[in-house]
């Protein structure tokens, strides 16, 4: 069976999609998924936390798969995740920023390659996250060209609000154009800070605009918790990190991905 693919994004930046493809690849893991990350986004912040190595500046990446001036294949440029049951396509290489720029002003099929470069290895995996650039660029529409479903990520705070049909908008672009059974997993909402009147209004109105939009907000908030960040950037999953608060805030992770999973059964 096909692994079921999933784009996090968002195209504003500093919503965490990286920490929770990071952490959702752990509560996968823990589930006993075959799981492969995929590191779609220029800075490789989740290339740094969650490969088993370091990858060297000129290691081969996504970037060598989806470029037209190099021959490597996704095959090829796997390397083992921190934990076992766990595949990286990392950032590093030729830049994500010159494919990017390469996209752009290439022609018909541009928003297909990642597609096409995982359907080789989709028969390997339960399970593909594609952690995505914070932008409505090429390299987003690939992601979202390749997944799917898309798994929106924001926090409370109004212009997270604000780019939410924007974003829409380019996943409806992407279902009329390049992916027909694309849909909308639902709205992970990260970073609540739940004991302030701003929080709660944010939320409160996040839920009437998914609502408006035919969305589901997946799960509880993921409260904002500096253990979170720490436990992301030591590389390690939160029920690895050995306090209680860690452990009970792993288990909102695990909760999502099943609602996920099985939205899409």
């Amino acid at each position: 069976m096909a692994a079921l693919i999933l784009a996090l994004c968002n195209q504003k930046g500093g919503v965490g999609k990286s920490t929770t493809t990071f952490q959702l690849a752990r509560a996968a893991v823990l589930a006993g998924r075959r799981v492969l990350a995929v590191d779609n986004d220029p800075q490789g912040n989740l290339t740094s936390n969650i490969t088993a190595d370091e990858v060297e500046a000129d290691q081969v990446g996504l970037a060598d798969v989806l470029s037209t001036r190099a021959g490597e294949t996704l095959r090829d440029v796997i390397v083992p995740g921190v934990w076992p049951g766990l595949d990286v396509v990392p950032t590093t290489g030729r830049t994500l920023s010159e494919v990017r720029d390469e996209l752009v002003i290439a022609g018909v099929g541009r928003e297909a390659r990642l597609r096409e470069a995982l359907a080789p290895v989709v028969d390997d995996y339960d399970l593909i996250l594609i952690d995505s650039a914070p932008s409505l660029d090429q390299l987003t529409i690939n992601a979202l060209s390749a997944a799917d479903a898309a798994v929106i990520v924001t926090h409370t705070k109004k212009w997270s609000l604000d780019g939410l049909g924007q974003l829409l908008d380019t996943v409806e672009n992407v279902r009329a154009y390049s992916n027909p059974s694309l849909r909308v997993a639902g709205v992970i909402v990260n970073q609540h800070e739940e004991r302030t009147v701003g929080g709660a209004q944010w939320l409160d109105a996040l839920r009437e605009a998914a609502e408006g939009r035919g969305l589901r907000i997946i799960g509880q908030p993921i409260p904002k918790r500096v253990v979170i960040a720490d436990a992301t950037e030591a590389a390690r999953g939160l029920d690895e990190w050995g306090s209680a608060e860690a452990t009970a805030l792993g288990a909102i992770y695990a909760e999502h991905l099943t609602e996920i999973e099985g939205a899409h059964s």
